[in-house]
């Protein structure tokens, strides 16, 4: 059995009588245990980035793959790049089984439809270029496994996720990612340890490769894209930060250039150090 499946000890206390105190004190104790777990993978993560580092610089792509919960944890972590490094839409994609309805609502036998998995990577014309990163909690995912599986075939790099290292051992996968994050508290319910620990290990992946990129400046968004009132006013505080300037020429600045790395451009040199 799975071990994302299997029966948690202290779950089959849980029931109507238990407190929200209770529950969430067991929910918080697990959590921690998820952390931990992404901990013991730091350096597949590592690896993993800086294969995802080398595509992008490249001009190819970091392709997420996933079913359920861990298709929208790759879709989320995909949105959040453009607006935070500047990247363009197409640099990171996700795909997810079932389809653009599947982030919103549940596609019945979406996971185990190895034909539209198949189609799906074609779709994207992965290439030798690309990184694909299937994620799957069970390890055992068939959409996810048919989309790895298609990916090597038409010479990507891959990646495997997966919080199942017993089942993950026999996907092949040019890295492997298996924070064991054990038993959830509701049995197979993955949204929960499961899904912790994959959005810190897709946060890692993105945030190691753009950093590596430079497109981070000092622990700051130095590509950020300004696209709404809060995003502009952080943008100003970047620009004053970084340049050492007050935030009404950092504003400026701005509105002259236009974004935040033009700004950053004029009359100072580069901060980007790489270690």
């Amino acid at each position: 059995m799975s071990t994302t499946e299997r029966v948690h000890p202290k779950g089959r206390r849980l029931g109507p009588k238990s407190s929200a105190r209770r529950v969430i004190a067991l929910l918080h104790s697990e959590d921690l245990k998820a952390v931990k777990a992404v901990g013991r993978v730091r350096a597949q993560i590592a690896i993993a980035a800086e294969r995802i580092t080398v595509a992008l610089r490249g001009g190819g792509r970091l392709i997420y793959a996933g079913a359920g919960t861990s298709g929208r944890l790759g879709a989320l972590d995909a949105a959040e790049c453009p607006p935070t490094f500047g990247t363009a839409p197409w640099q990171v994609v996700a795909l997810i089984a079932g389809g653009a309805k599947a982030l919103t609502r549940a596609v019945e036998g979406a996971e185990d439809d190895v034909p539209d998995a198949v189609r799906t990577i074609r779709g994207v014309k992965a290439t030798a270029g690309d990184v694909v990163c299937g994620i799957t909690a069970s390890g055992r995912t068939p959409w996810v496994l048919a989309v790895l599986a298609e990916a090597r075939a038409l010479g990507a790099q891959t990646v495997l996720v997966s919080c199942n290292p017993g089942a993950a051992k026999k996907v092949k996968a040019d890295v492997k990612i298996l924070p064991d994050t054990g038993a959830e508290v509701l049995a197979g319910s993955t949204r929960l340890k499961a899904g912790t620990a994959t959005k810190l290990v897709l946060n890692a992946l993105s945030t190691a490769a753009m950093v590596r990129l430079g497109h981070v400046d000092q622990g700051r968004m130095s590509k950020l894209r300004p696209t709404n009132a809060k995003l502009q006013d952080r943008a100003v505080g970047i620009v004053a930060d970084l340049l050492g300037i007050d935030r009404a020429e950092a504003a400026r600045r701005l509105e002259a250039a236009g974004d935040v790395p033009g700004a950053l451009q004029v009359g100072t040199k580069s901060h980007f150090r790489v270690d």
